[in-house]
């Protein structure tokens, strides 16, 4: 998209100000707000950013040895506007966004997730493939409290597949929803899910880039729109020890570049799939320990693998079963994919992709065979047929800077970063004493 076509939508759409956005490590939306008299300064130029945001820890605080702060004399970086994100923010009075990446002396910068996941998806594009992906997020809504969030808003029980005035007062998933069209996110369809007060929308698949880029939006606008009208929508992984976790399944394909024909599907291929997709899947297998910290990044990540929870607990494949850690559902033609069920919603999606995706390339370039697919629930299987899921962050950690494939695919300074966030992560949690804990010990001991 050239700068005097968005000149012409700004002036169309009555914009008075610009939000250049970018993900951190952790996707959230950093940002800064400019007068749109400057947007062609922002093309020519950028705007600064100090570099160590990635760096930043969520309390606030710069997390060591990042290579983001002090060990780069705390350097600037520019994040370069991507015209072709445009989009006008529904939620905010004539406000439109754009999303960069991140650059230094003319240089990408490494550490930016959305150049990383460019560079992964560059090297299928080089072989004709379309990488293609989908978004399938949870997500819990609270009413406010004294002090953060309160109650929940919808206390009523078994509400999965609903979606009526009862258990949504206020009608905030329709206004969401026609927020998320607007902004250019092609919703399919919505309802809450199984536990009490969650949701799940779901969105048409998309160039895997385009999808991280609308991933990225729709976090971010579901928060802004909730705060706004004064509720708490929230993407951890596992909010509460009684209720259960939100998942962010991936859907995963590949197509011809120019036909757009789906590539894992082969009629006479077994089960309906490719090699292509065998080896694609077979990657995701191979890696899936690796990826775990990644698709996983917090320490409450991993309270969401649970047995008999639909999220992964052993790591298996299986045709349309839920129990797995891969999924083949039984749609074939244009519909044929993997989908990979590890990730918790509290991922980056640009990471989650780069991961996904340097994962299949692997299992292509090397053939990996995913081995037998699972056949029943096997929450209940005996214990060492299958491997487990790492259970904790510090062992997905491990996992991953084992793992070269994805070290190479991520590159060292995005994995020095996120390893490094993530082990200071593990350092504070370790000096902190839990409400159970407390209430463990403090009365016997």
């Amino acid at each position: 998209m050239e700068l005097k076509e968005i000149q012409e939508r700004i002036k169309a759409d009555n914009i008075d100000t610009l939000r250049i956005e970018y993900p951190d490590l952790y996707g959230i939306c950093r940002n800064k707000m400019v007068p749109v008299k400057h947007l062609e300064r922002l093309v020519e130029e950028g705007i600064n950013f100090a570099q160590a945001i990635y760096a930043i820890n969520l309390a606030n605080d710069v997390a060591p040895e990042t290579g983001c702060g002090y060990e780069i004399e705390w350097k600037d970086m520019t994040i370069v506007p991507d015209l072709s994100t445009y989009a006008v923010l529904p939620h905010l009075e004539r406000t439109a966004r754009l999303i960069g990446n991140a650059f230094r002396g003319g240089e990408p910068i490494p550490v930016d997730p959305r150049y990383v996941l460019q560079q992964v998806l560059k090297k299928y594009e080089d072989k004709g493939l379309r990488p293609v992906s989908a978004s399938e997020l949870e997500f819990f809504i609270y009413n406010p409290g004294e002090n953060g969030p309160g109650a929940l808003y919808n206390p009523i029980l078994s509400s999965i597949y609903q979606q009526n005035p009862m258990l949504d007062r206020m009608g905030l998933m329709q206004t969401l929803q026609n927020h998320l069209l607007n902004v250019g996110i092609d919703v399919l369809c919505l309802n809450h899910e199984f536990f009490l007060s969650q949701w799940e929308i779901n969105w048409m698949h998309d160039h895997a880039l385009n999808t991280a880029d609308q991933t990225f939006t729709f976090k971010y606008l579901c928060k802004e729109f909730a705060a706004q009208n004064n509720f708490h929508l929230t993407f951890m992984s596992r909010p509460t020890t009684d209720g259960g976790g939100s998942g962010y399944h991936i859907h995963l394909s590949l197509s011809d570049q120019k036909t757009r024909k789906n590539l894992f599907d082969q009629p006479e291929g077994q089960f309906g799939m490719s090699d292509l997709m065998r080896h694609f899947l077979g990657g995701q297998m191979a890696h899936a320990k690796g990826m775990s910290a990644l698709l996983a990044p917090t320490i409450n990540s991993y309270k969401r693998y649970v047995p008999d929870s639909f999220a992964p607990y052993y790591l298996a494949w299986g045709l349309d079963n839920r129990t797995v850690y891969c999924r083949v559902p039984e749609e074939r033609g244009s519909a044929t994919r993997v989908e990979n069920r590890g990730p918790c919603a509290d991922a980056n999606p640009y990471l989650v992709f780069a991961a996904a995706f340097a994962a299949g390339m692997d299992g292509i370039e090397n053939e990996i065979d995913p081995g037998e697919h699972a056949v029943g629930d096997i929450y209940g299987v005996e214990p060492g047929i299958y491997e487990y899921i790492p259970f904790y962050l510090n062992e997905a950690l491990t996992e991953l800077k084992a793992d070269t494939v994805l070290c190479d695919a991520l590159g060292p300074e995005l994995i020095r970063a996120f390893v490094a966030l993530k082990e200071d992560e593990l350092a504070r949690f370790r000096k902190h004493v839990t409400d159970w804990e407390f209430n463990e010990y403090a009365t016997q001991l």
